[in-house]
Formats: structure tokens, C-alpha cells, sequence
């Protein structure tokens, strides 16, 4: 092979088909699991319980994310994939056996909470694995594909959970979910097969000591700082417009609770349209309409869809949210991927999985909080000004280069290769 075919971008298709394909059917898993405990701890105790069963999915799953890149990052994603989805298959076959035979909380109570623990353990590893599998501009069509399974997962996942326990029988849905994830392991087995392990390097600290690389990475690197505060101010100004505002908004001006349906429905559908195309012709994109057009599209748009005056002219303006919302989540995941030293990978995404994952009550009860002061529309519009620091964040990384691979050194940097490489 020559020099120049060497360094032209890449992709495996055929394991990047497999990854999405068995991380989709994985997802919709995950739904049909969620809308199925939900439903039975209705049954079981009321809202109380659902609470509780929520609580003990998304707690440990933050938690763990705290690890979980570290974990990636020492392991290797293959090792840590293969057996957090054969923990996750043997979990949901031991929870349907339970089911079957107990109905009661406590079941429902270890489904989710050991849930919680593996997908938390799993997340860093599957963002870390993408960059393996396709690079340069590729990396983009890869993550925009990605990024349209996973509006499609709650889409098709929802319904079915929905269709399975409407029988009053969880333990069906329970052998759907677990189906799925036997599924998810056979594609994952082939597309991460040639991942070796990485080399343990000599001096490395404790697996708590290493658990902060994610935030030493973003202390060292500026780009990744950046593409940090980015994502991070996108995801908290939408949070509470969709959760809160909306159906408070539909309330208010009685348009009932079919508006926030089609409301979030065009939503989903702008972002489905414009992440096939993404998935298409995204290397053909320039960055600059892909991050930070979009990003100025969705500031502007949330600022919109608090003005509207009609349910009609709302769903319009929501659509364009979620087309530019489609081609911005994937921008924000390949730049930040592109920034972060291979070696340190899994403690990068970690990070940015804790932005997505920590934001959405932080963004309730700050928006909530202030909209009992200044309302509820002038709120809306503050969500909007947030929003727009995102894209303004990442054209700031982006006038900073990405860092050169690092190479062990002395001390420091025996300790924190990836990280002194970053800095420089």
C-alpha cells in the first residue's frame, strides 16, 4: 500500500454497520425495558415507585460513568463491551425467570439498578470504539449514522414496550429486551474483533487516581475543553424547554396535550431527516455549517419556539430545532472525538457522557427555579442566550489545533501521557 492510500481516510463499513445495528436493536431494548418497569411499577405502587425505579437506574449509571472511562481506557473496549453485555444478557435472563414468578417491587429494583452499573461501565467504551473503526471525514458519516439510530430507538422501542406489557406480563417484554442484547453482544464480538488490549503502561496509578483523567484532559487540552462547554450549554438550554416549558406553554394557552406530541414528534423527525443525510454526504458538510451554524440555528430556533403563536407555527419551528439539532449532536461528537488522545479515549467520553447524562435535572430545577420569577416565555427565551455560548464555544476550539499523539516520557509523563501530549 502506498503512503498516500495509507493516509487517506478510512472506514469499516461492514463493523461500523454491525456496531450501529447492534447498538440499535440494543436501544430500542433499553426502551422497551423502560416503558415496560414504568408501567408495572404504576401497577405495583403508583408514582412513588416509578420514581424510585428511575432513581435507581440513572444514580449508579452517573456514578459509574465516573469509572467507566478509566475502566475503557485500562481494559480496552472490547474486553469491557464483550462482558458488560454478557453481564447485562444474564441480568435480564435472571430478572425475566424473577418476573415470571414474583410480582413485586424489589424485582424491578435489581433490573434497574444493575442496569444502571453496566450501561454506566459500557458508555465510555462504546463512544471510544467510532474513532477505531472510521477516521477523518469518514468519522463524521459514521457518528451521523449512529446519531439516527438513536432517535429511532425510542421511536420503535416505546411502542413495543408499550404493545408487550399492555398484557400485564413484563417477563414478555423482559425475553424481547433480553433477546435484543444477546443480539447486541454477536455484533459486537465481530466488530471489535483485531482491538487488542492496550499495553498497561508502567507506573499507572490507582483505578480512582485515573477516574480524573477525563477532567485532567479538558484542564490540559483546550480544543476539548471547548467542544466541552459546547455540548455542555446546548444540552442544559434544551433540557427544560421540551420537559418543562412545553407542556406548561400547551397548558396555558389551552392547544391541550396533543401539542406537545406533535410538538416533539416534528422535533424527532427534523433530527431523523437531517442525520440520514448527515450519514450520506456529512464528509461533504463544512464543519463550520455542521457545528457552528447549526448551533446559531438551534439557539435562534429555542428563542423562536417561545414566541410562536400557534401550535402549527410551533411544530415548524421545532422541526428546524431537530434538523439542526441532527447535524449538530454528531459535529460535537467527532470534533471532541478527533481532539482526544486514542489512549485516553474512554476517560474523554466518560466526560462528555456525564455532560449529556448530568444535565438534564440541572437544567430543571435551575430553569424551573428562575421561570417562577420571570415566567415561563422569558425563561424559554434565556434557554435560547445559553444556547448560543455553545456554538460560540466550539469556533473558539476550533481556532486551536489538535494536539499530536503523546509519547511516554518521565514521571508526569509515564503517569499522564495522554494528558502532557495534550497540553502541549
Amino acid at each position: 500500500m502506498s503512503v498516500e492510500a495509507a493516509e487517506r481516510p478510512q472506514i469499516h463499513w461492514r463493523k461500523v454497520i454491525a456496531l450501529v445495528g447492534g447498538n440499535g436493536l440494543s436501544l430500542a431494548g433499553d426502551f422497551v425495558l423502560l416503558v415496560a418497569l414504568s408501567w408495572t411499577a404504576v401497577q405495583i405502587g403508583g408514582a412513588g415507585t416509578v420514581t424510585a425505579i428511575m432513581l435507581a437506574e440513572t444514580l449508579p449509571r452517573a456514578l459509574v460513568l465516573i469509572f467507566g472511562g478509566a475502566i475503557a481506557d485500562t481494559l480496552g473496549p472490547r474486553m469491557v463491551l464483550l462482558r458488560t453485555t454478557g453481564a447485562r444478557f444474564a441480568v435480564l435472563a435472571i430478572g425475566t425467570v424473577i418476573v415470571l414468578n414474583v410480582h413485586s417491587f424489589w424485582p424491578l429494583l435489581f433490573i434497574a439498578v444493575a442496569e444502571g452499573v453496566l450501561l454506566g461501565l459500557s458508555s465510555p467504551s462504546t463512544g471510544s470504539l467510532m474513532p477505531r473503526l472510521a477516521d477523518g471525514d469518514h468519522l463524521a458519516r459514521a457518528n451521523s449514522l449512529y446519531g439516527t439510530v438513536l432517535r429511532l430507538a425510542p421511536i420503535v422501542g416505546a411502542p413495543i414496550g408499550a404493545a408487550l406489557i399492555a398484557t400485564g406480563r413484563l417477563w414478555v417484554a423482559m425475553v424481547v429486551v433480553t433477546l435484543t442484547c444477546a443480539a447486541q453482544w454477536g455484533t459486537l464480538l465481530y466488530a471489535t474483533k483485531g482491538i487488542e488490549r492496550p499495553t498497561v503502561r508502567e507506573g499507572d496509578d490507582s483505578l480512582w487516581r485515573r477516574s480524573g483523567d477525563g477532567l485532567r484532559l479538558l484542564r490540559a487540552n483546550p480544543r476539548l475543553r471547548l467542544m466541552f462547554v459546547s455540548a455542555f450549554c446546548l444540552d442544559l438550554a434544551f433540557g427544560w424547554p421540551l420537559e418543562v416549558a412545553l407542556p406548561l406553554i400547551a397548558d396555558q394557552r389551552e392547544w391541550g396535550v396533543a401539542a406537545v406530541g406533535i410538538v416533539v414528534s416534528t422535533f424527532g423527525i427534523g433530527a431523523l431527516a437531517s442525520g440520514v443525510l448527515g450519514a450520506m454526504i456529512a464528509h461533504r458538510i463544512p464543519i463550520m455549517i455542521r457545528l457552528i451554524a447549526s448551533g446559531v440555528g438551534i439557539a435562534a430556533g429555542i428563542v423562536l419556539m417561545a414566541l410562536m403563536p400557534s401550535v402549527v407555527s410551533l411544530a415548524v419551528a421545532s422541526f428546524l430545532v431537530g434538523t439542526m439539532c441532527g447535524l449538530n449532536g454528531p459535529a460535537i461528537v467527532t470534533t471532541y472525538q478527533q481532539a482526544a488522545p486514542k489512549n485516553a479515549m474512554g476517560a474523554a467520553m466518560s466526560t462528555l457522557s456525564l455532560s449529556g447524562a448530568g444535565t438534564g435535572p440541572f437544567s430543571i430545577a435551575l430553569f424551573s427555579g428562575l421561570a417562577f420569577v420571570i415566567g415561563v416565555e422569558v425563561t424559554w427565551i434565556v434557554c435560547g442566550v445559553v444556547a448560543l455560548i455553545g456554538p460560540i464555544a466550539a469556533l473558539l476550539a476550533l481556532r486551536h489545533p489538535i494536539a499530536d499523539e503523546p509519547a511516554p516520557q518521565v514521571e508526569l509523563e509515564a503517569r499522564e501521557p495522554a494528558l502532557v501530549g495534550a497540553a502541549r
